[in-house]
């Protein structure tokens, strides 16, 4: 006689192990890694520091 399983319990493996295989595509496809967003938002925040302290700012006023 053979070993009685819970198929259930196979049913929620396999569940899963196609959430893990689909998370681990879209990590791939659309993540970036936490070094990256770092650096990206250092760039940014670089980037409009030189910005605005190269903004010359003037008394006059844009006619409407």
């Amino acid at each position: 006689m053979g070993e009685v399983v819970n198929l259930n319990r196979f049913r929620k493996q396999a569940a899963r192990r196609a959430a893990e295989a689909k998370a681990t595509e879209n990590r791939a496809k659309f993540g970036r890694t936490g070094v990256e967003k770092t650096k990206d938002q250092a760039e940014r925040e670089r980037s409009e520091r030189q910005l605005d302290g190269s903004r010359v700012e003037t008394d006059e006023r844009p006619e409407d």
